[in-house]
């Protein structure tokens, strides 16, 4: 269970009997605040870590992706300059693509 105290309050509740019983005798009431959280810290450090290696992980699909389109786009322009021959403007002819021969 977990108990929602504000910050400054030691003990929200301290049980009747031991209050009157410590009265009564003199005894101290001791009361136990347990310095560390009661959840995980494996948790707390884990999520930033998974996050990041979300991130990286995308990072690098992106990268992959557009080096494969990059890629896909130059074998294209070859075949294309490939296949439409040399280029004239005026007298002057540009060769696009050379042959394998």
């Amino acid at each position: 269970m977990t108990d929602h105290t504000p910050p400054g309050i030691i003990a929200p509740h301290i049980p009747a009997d031991a209050w009157r019983r410590a009265e009564a005798t003199g005894q101290p009431v001791v009361i136990v605040v347990h310095d560390t959280p009661t959840t995980g810290t494996w948790r707390r450090c884990l999520i930033p870590f998974a996050i990041a290696g979300a991130v990286v992980a995308g990072g690098w699909g992106l990268v992959a992706a557009l080096c494969v389109l990059l890629d896909f786009a130059a074998h294209t322009a070859t075949v294309i300059a490939g296949a439409a021959g040399p280029i004239g403007i005026g007298g002057i002819t540009l060769k696009l693509a050379r042959t394998k021969g």
